[in-house]
């Protein structure tokens, strides 16, 4: 991106191209001892995964500067421009503790606590988010990014979009979205999602809860669905796009790490160890004080486990830091009070002198006595009822440099979907989760090694960089592609090896085959089509090349090894096993076909280097030997006059290229019926066109879905061009062979 400050911006008002909004900002207002006004830090995962991308473009970050009835200039902080927006006692009171925190915290988390539904609290909401969204619009350079995050801002990408049609909108929702039976209670249900529908890209932190957003919508609504694309309907006949979809939120690895490498903080694990009478087994719990993060659940478990003796006092012991949280909400108040009544009981019925029970804190660490807690910990227990993501047990498993440790882990956490060889518990099942910490504490050492290296591959491949690249990718397609296939990929595609019946559909143009000037020459890599052969060879593995070409002339430039499928013409055409189906036209489309063609031929003729391509039920007119601008003004043209004189025509625009057509079909279509013929229990879907878009749209949670080349996608992985193509495909059919022997080999023993 250029210079965020936008040249041409209003006299005495700064622009700028990235912007971040959020309720608070990444400093909070401190006053020293003498009374001295300053600005401090507030380091969270939020604020490490974004300082880098702000200063960067020196963007703008828009929130809260956690004091109510004060108001203050704009300001810069380590490279960060700050924009702060002023909240009154009463708003903080409404909109904060009351919707946000009152409201939607306990809806969106499953009611395990009962919400409340207040008139006034609503409107403070709708209130401040114009207030915040106001602050955007005003700040946003011409075409700027703007990433909105979390439930307390729901209403403003609708806002910005209204205001702003030219701006680029993100949301990111921090934690679960609800099934519908639960949301529907809302009485704002419908100003909610419509909101959120204003952003151009929805992220969540798990595929359930996009897939919980995106039933609200067809069920509030009706809008159609496809895969993790939202069509809304804008203007007339228009539809817009909106990705829903999940990226994992994620935090520094690498400093963590770092820091638990310090000398120091090793020392200060073992005097935490000897300050609790050095236990066989310390078992830590980290949590805000909130009733969704399942504190009560585990002092029960493990009060049990000291009632009945499977557990006994002196061998170990139960750290549990709760800072505060939202003191000023009945609920939490109650929750205290009763944790900490808790607390008192199991320490005088089962703790002995310099062998206490559980070891309460009601305050937060700074993060190298976190660190320091993490080491000397045996047993890291994250028993939320339900969370977004818990970024505890990734912050555990990222200080475990020394694999050991165990981590046992709510299957109701975001982080459960990516950190499976945690022991996973229901944490609602108290015998079970007696028995998951009874399995911790007991555990060889040889699998508690195993399982953290595991863990720690995994949060180290998905770390907080990698969380804000994909999303701002997804949203915007920007960024300097590395050659090769980066470590996420990878990580991917060795879980994709794994599967029963596997898919690998390619589209061939751009993605197997460099891109040429006459469509004819086009011709497959020699390291792709190797890498398709040795996968189409591969058990239980199919290969499908999904092109928008016609079947005869992909037939003879793909030149397909035998058994793979072939899929043309944007689905019209297909050449399963048993040979080549091609959809009949009916009267009215030949007739169609005929006038169609007669249009982009005459149009085709008034410019040299423009040519048309015959299909089965289309045709395109490609314009890759034209200039950009001469290009698309030759297709607008040729879409003006095929509108203009006749009806029943679909369109699509793809690389330098028009495609109309007498049947709708896409290339999502066409891997839908593909995945269907042949039982596909997994699909990986690889390509560069804007058609290839329909495809990504199409897969499910579980797929893979690579974007070759710049440009915005659905995609969930990049790579630069056919040669990193050739790499993947090679990287795959290698695990996809390893997940086969092993199976084999598995069998023989069995």
């Amino acid at each position: 991106m250029p210079d965020a400050r936008r040249a041409d911006a209003k006299p005495g008002r700064a622009a700028y191209e990235m912007i971040v909004v959020s309720n608070r900002l990444p400093v909070d207002y401190v006053e020293a001892a003498d009374g001295t006004p300053g600005w401090r830090s507030s380091p969270g995962g939020l604020v490490t995964a974004l300082e880098p991308v702000m200063r960067a473009e020196d963007g703008a970050w828009i929130g809260w500067a956690g004091v109510a009835d004060r108001e203050f200039e704009p300001f810069s902080n380590d490279g960060i421009e700050i924009i702060p927006v002023p909240l009154s006692a009463s708003e903080l009171e409404e909109y904060y503790e009351g919707f946000s925190n009152d409201t939607l915290w306990p809806l969106y988390h499953d009611v395990i606590a009962p919400p409340s539904f207040h008139r006034e609290w609503w409107e403070a909401y709708v209130r401040v988010n114009r207030r915040f969204a106001d602050a955007a619009i005003d700040a946003a350079a011409e075409g700027a990014v703007v990433w909105v995050h979390d439930y307390q801002l729901q209403l403003v990408p609708k806002m910005l979009r209204e205001a702003r049609p030219d701006l680029v909108i993100g949301f990111f929702n921090h934690i679960p979205f609800p099934a519908y039976g639960i949301y529907a209670q809302l009485p704002w249900r419908r100003q909610v999602v419509e909101g959120l529908l204003g952003a151009d890209v929805i992220g969540f932190q798990r595929a359930a809860d996009a897939g919980n957003f995106s039933r609200a919508v067809r069920r509030l609504f009706g809008y159609a669905t496809k895969g993790s694309v939202i069509e809304v309907p804008e203007g007339d006949d228009e539809l817009r796009r909106v990705v829903a979809r999940h990226f994992p939120i994620s935090i520094d690895a690498g400093a963590f790490e770092e820091i638990a490498r310090r000398p120091e903080v090793q020392a200060r694990a073992r005097e935490i160890r000897e300050s609790l009478g050095d236990p066989e087994t310390i078992m830590l719990g980290v949590d805000r004080l909130d009733y969704t993060k399942g504190i009560r659940h585990r002092m029960k478990a493990f009060g049990e486990l000291l009632r009945d003796g499977r557990l006994q006092v002196e061998q170990a012991t139960l750290v549990q830091v709760a800072s505060p949280s939202r003191e000023r909400v009945e609920t939490y108040r109650q929750l205290r009070d009763e944790i900490e009544l808790t607390v008192g009981r199991l320490n005088g019925d089962h703790g002995e002198l310099g062998h206490p029970a559980i070891s309460y804190l009601h305050h937060g660490y700074p993060r190298e006595e976190m660190v320091a807690l993490y080491l000397a910990a045996d047993v890291m227990l994250v028993t939320a009822l339900r969370d977004g993501m818990n970024l505890v047990a990734k912050e555990y498993v990222a200080c475990r440099f020394d694999d050991d440790g165990v981590l046992v882990l709510s299957e109701f956490t975001g982080a459960s979907d990516e950190l499976r060889q945690a022991v996973l518990v229901n944490p609602h099942d108290i015998e079970g989760l007696k028995d998951a910490m009874t399995a911790a504490v007991e555990m060889p050492q040889a699998e508690r090694a195993r399982r953290m290296r595991a863990l720690r591959r995994r949060v180290q491949a998905n770390d907080v960089a990698n969380w804000s690249a994909t999303f701002l990718e997804a949203l915007t397609g920007a960024g300097k592609i590395p050659a090769g296939v980066p470590a996420t990929l990878r990580t991917a595609l060795d879980r994709l090896a794994a599967t029963e019946r596997l898919l690998v559909a390619l589209d061939f143009d751009g993605t197997l085959a460099p891109l040429v000037d006459r469509p004819e020459d086009a011709r497959a890599t020699q390291r792709a089509r190797a890498a398709v052969e040795r996968l189409a060879t591969s058990d239980d593995t199919r290969v499908a090349i999904v092109s928008g070409r016609a079947l005869t002339s992909l037939r003879e430039v793909a030149d397909p090894p035998a058994g793979v499928l072939l899929s043309g013409s944007h689905g019209v055409e297909l050449q399963l096993d048993d040979g080549a189906v091609t959809i009949e036209l009916r009267d009215i489309e030949h007739e169609r076909l005929t006038r169609l063609t007669s249009l982009l031929e005459e149009t085709a003729a008034e410019i040299d280097g423009a040519w048309v391509e015959h299909k089965p039920a289309g045709l395109a007119l490609h314009t890759r030997r034209l200039s950009v601008a001469d290009g698309a003004a030759l297709q607008h043209v040729a879409r003006e006059r095929v509108e203009s004189e006749l009806d029943g025509i679909t369109s699509r625009t793809g690389k330098a290229v028009i495609e109309f057509s007498v049947r709708s079909s896409d290339k999502g279509e066409s891997l839908t019926r593909v995945r269907q013929y042949l039982g596909s229990t997994a699909v990986l879907y690889v390509g560069d066109d804007v058609t290839d878009e329909d495809a990504f749209a199409a897969l499910d949670a579980d797929d893979v879905g690579v974007k070759v080349g710049q440009g915005k996608s659905l995609a969930g992985h990049r790579v630069r061009g056919p040669e990193d193509v050739a790499e993947l495909l090679e990287h795959l059919a290698a695990a996809r062979e390893r997940a086969r022997a092993s199976e084999r080999e598995s069998g023989r023993r069995a």
